[in-house]
């Protein structure tokens, strides 16, 4: 009976010592280390440039700007303006005495219009402080 090998095992044999007999030299190899007693060579730093705290700031804040402007006014009620809103229903109160009535509308009439976060009573003017 004849015994039929490949070549390919061969191949992968003879590759993988070629791997690794070209890895073991530079396994061994040192990394350069001064003489003792003599000083380590100094590499000089950079010098930066002063940081102008105006400039930082302004471009902070216009960055600042340019990212928090489209938080505000984003949409917050998708189904504004149309008839599957369903907070365009609301709820009302009278009090007795005279006093005047209290509604839902109040807190949901800008988001039922179509507006963001900067036309809510009580958060649109805290997010006026912010750039944008």
């Amino acid at each position: 009976m004849a015994l039929k090998t490949s070549g390919t095992g061969a191949l992968a044999v003879l590759g993988a010592a070629m791997l690794l007999g070209g890895a073991a030299p530079a396994a061994h190899a040192a990394p350069a280390q001064p003489a003792p007693g003599l000083p380590a060579p100094e590499i000089p730093m950079p010098k930066l440039a002063p940081t102008d705290v105006g400039q930082a700031m302004e471009g902070t804040t216009t960055g600042l700007g340019y990212a928090v402007a489209p938080v505000k006014t984003l949409r917050l009620d998708p189904w504004a303006q149309s008839s599957a809103d369903f907070l365009n229903n609301g709820v009302g109160v009278q009090p007795d005495n005279g006093l005047p009535a209290i509604g839902t509308g109040t807190l949901t009439g800008p988001l039922t219009a179509g507006g963001g976060a900067k036309d809510l009573p009580a958060v649109g003017p805290l997010l006026g402080v912010l750039p944008g």
